[in-house]
């Protein structure tokens, strides 16, 4: 197995930094990293914003549910999907630009996500400690005010980066069998993959959080999934341009 494999392999969310800065010229480093990910059609339509006022640090706090982290960590980052930049280049073509399309949600979105996985993987080759943070879309638009996002660009999570100050394991993903398909759709035998799978979640919760938290995968998901997932979100998107009403 080679170094760059080895590396994906090792990833774990970080939750807990040491004190020390990192450098503004190695955080433009990890972005020039994430915009070297592939770009659907080559539309680049990420932005991000590093948010370093402590009041805004707190305020999005709050937004995300309260993880302390967001307020502590010593970088901090907002990765936005920007239709917006979009909108200028037509303007500066004297063309009419056509928005509030799926596809354009969907590439815009995808692209973001592409970004911000370059920037991590870059960040965790330099030694550097990374945990996403959705929760700030429990309050979208709360954030979007607070960050000033015009129309056309929408936060779609957040990033604290530092050095890492604890070890956590890694947490067991699914098994390949059960994600890779051969020429089509086939889920017959996955019921009796994931409860295997299962127990080993429920273990490394168990191990995790020193018998505090006994959960499996599936439960988990099971419980997620019962309820709705921001309802708040289309309408949302819908007035920021980028579905159409």
């Amino acid at each position: 197995m080679n170094p760059v494999i080895e590396l994906l392999n090792s990833h774990r969310s970080i939750r807990k930094f040491t004190d020390q800065p990192i450098p503004q010229e190695t955080l433009k480093t990890l972005i020039q990293a994430g915009q070297a990910a592939a770009t659907s059609s080559f539309i680049q339509a990420c932005t991000v914003i590093q948010v370093n006022d402590p009041d805004k640090r707190r305020q999005l706090m709050e937004c995300s549910g309260g993880q302390a982290y967001v307020a502590e960590a010593p970088t901090f980052l907002v990765f936005c999907a920007d239709m917006q930049r979009l909108k200028l280049a037509c303007d500066m073509n004297d063309a009419e630009m056509q928005s509030g399309f799926t596809e354009q949600f969907i590439t815009s979105t995808v692209d973001v996500a592409l970004f911000a996985q370059n920037l991590t993987i870059a960040a965790e080759s330099l030694g550097l400690g990374v945990v996403y943070i959705g929760g700030i879309r429990n309050q979208i638009a709360r954030v979007s005010e607070l960050l000033e996002l015009p129309d056309l660009v929408y936060p779609v999570f957040g990033l604290c980066l530092g050095y890492p100050d604890q070890n956590p394991e890694v947490k067991p993903r699914l098994p390949v069998e059960v994600v890779l398909k051969q020429d089509s759709y086939n889920d017959s035998n996955d019921s009796a993959t994931i409860a295997e799978y299962d127990k080993a979640v429920r273990e490394y919760y168990n191990t995790r959080t020193g018998g505090n938290k006994e959960m499996s995968w599936s439960e988990q998901m099971s419980g997620m999934l019962v309820k709705e997932a921001r309802p708040h979100m289309l309408a949302f998107l819908k007035d920021r341009g980028f579905l159409l009403k």
